[in-house]
């Protein structure tokens, strides 16, 4: 895996990734249902947190978060049937 736009000047290619193996960008089913994972792991954890410091709050907001990346995992699922 090579990084690319290190020493760019305009500083616009920082941090693209290009895989060898992998040419083609990721499909936006496979995108949203990575997103939606990290944000509901993300949630719990931040679910976890608040009710370990007694902070309703910051659970609310982690189970929001939780929530939220179950229902983009799903539909990036869903996207990704009613593409084949």
């Amino acid at each position: 895996m090579t990084i690319t736009g290190i020493d760019s000047p305009d500083h616009s290619a920082v941090g693209s990734f290009i895989c060898p193996q992998r040419e083609h960008p990721m499909k936006p089913s496979t995108k949203d249902q990575m997103e939606g994972k990290f944000h509901d792991a993300k949630g719990s954890a931040k679910e976890k947190a608040g009710q370990a410091v007694n902070n309703p709050d910051l659970a609310a907001r982690g189970r929001d978060e939780k929530i939220a990346g179950k229902v983009q995992n799903k539909a990036g699922q869903i996207e990704k049937v009613f593409n084949k």
